[in-house]
């Protein structure tokens, strides 16, 4: 008789849709459909730990869930809150999710470490060894560090001065679109960041995330900078994989 499949529960809380599914942890794909609801406004912890219960009732899920947040996680206390409401800084999320969904057993983190460990364990960073940085390129720029699997958490790498500017602000995929930027201009800021951040930590490999990763061969080809970058495989899926895994083992690896 075949094993019995390992599965988790994860739910990616994002600023338009709350999105959670069943994750089969052998492969890291998904078992049946994914549930979207869409981000509740305003965004407040209330709203958001109703709309996690809603999915998980829907799902008929009846294990510890795994919840990602677009905020710097500590020991279950939120301290930042980018898309949600203001709100949040300062709820103790844990407590949160693990009232609204009948006390059950929760881990929550922050949404790039999540794709991280997703991305680390069965997308692009499957193979590499050593350290990995995850980059997501989008309206700001979020990160997740690991190495030889083990997450550094919130580690927020857009947040780095380069040339005197936030990373994030100099080379997020929004700043490309409201300057207009050719993808060639672009990777040139964005080369800038990466060599920035391997001078800092000597990474083996980047993984570059968000929408813009769907057209890397137009941008990732033109970057100057040492270390290759490979684009994100996981996609819409990464923040649910990386939270049901943190639902099955924590932050840490297997």
């Amino acid at each position: 008789m075949p094993d019995q499949v390992k599965t988790a529960f994860g739910i990616d809380v994002g600023g338009s849709g709350v999105k959670g599914g069943t994750v089969d942890l052998s492969t890291g794909e998904l078992i049946g459909e994914r549930i979207k609801i869409l981000t509740p406004q305003p965004a407040t912890p209330e709203a958001i730990a109703d709309t996690a219960a809603k999915i998980v009732a829907e799902a008929s899920w009846e294990g510890p869930v795994g919840i990602t947040l677009p905020s710097v996680v500590s020991a279950g206390i939120v301290h930042t809150a980018a898309n949600i409401d203001k709100s949040w800084i300062g709820t103790d999320a844990d407590a949160l999710f693990s009232k609204a969904l009948g006390g059950r057993e929760v881990t929550v983190l922050n949404d790039a470490d999540a794709a991280g460990l997703a991305e680390d364990k069965y997308g692009a960073g499957k193979d590499a060894t050593g350290l990995v940085i995850l980059v997501t390129l989008g309206t700001g720029i979020g990160s997740a560090l690991l190495n030889h699997g083990v997450l550094v958490p919130n580690t927020e790498l857009g947040h780095l001065e380069v040339g005197g500017k936030e990373a994030e602000h100099r080379a997020a995929s929004s700043v490309k679109e409201k300057k207009g930027w050719s993808y060639e201009e672009w990777a040139e800021r964005v080369s800038r960041v990466l060599s920035t951040y391997e001078a800092l930590f000597w990474p083996d490999l980047f993984i570059a995330g968000g929408g813009i990763s769907r057209k890397s061969d137009k941008w990732i080809p033109l970057l100057t900078n040492r270390t290759p970058v490979v684009p994100a495989k996981l996609l819409n899926t990464a923040g649910i994989v990386g939270a049901a895994m943190a639902a099955e083992t924590g932050i840490a690896p297997e």
